[in-house]
């Protein structure tokens, strides 16, 4: 078993100077911490995985291909291997688990 806390996790993160921090990587799958800052841009690419985003913190928009929604505390996004997606309008500090299956390479 491995656990982690979010509040050690967003240290860690914020010590590295980065918005992503990857705290686990197994064989199926990896998981890590994104953070943007409230009216910051979000630079992500499309990814080679799956991902599936959980929002820990914050609100924003997310647009994944041509579909847009308003997400928060609790908010869960799938998104598909390829296809390209962003978080904006960043109106609170957004802090999401990301899960990525295969792992992040």
């Amino acid at each position: 078993m491995k656990v982690f806390r979010l509040d050690e996790l967003d240290a860690e993160r914020a010590a590295n100077e980065g918005a992503y921090l990857q705290f686990l990587r197994e064989r199926n799958m990896s998981a890590g911490l994104y953070a943007l800052d409230a009216g910051s841009i979000d630079p992500q690419q499309p990814h080679r995985q799956d991902e599936i985003y959980v929002v820990i913190t914050g609100r924003a928009s997310i647009t994944v291909g041509t579909e847009t929604t308003t997400v928060a505390r609790g908010s869960v996004v799938y998104v598909p291997a390829g296809v390209p997606h962003k978080f904006h309008h960043i109106s609170e500090d957004l802090r999401v688990m990301v899960v990525f299956s295969p792992p992040e390479s």
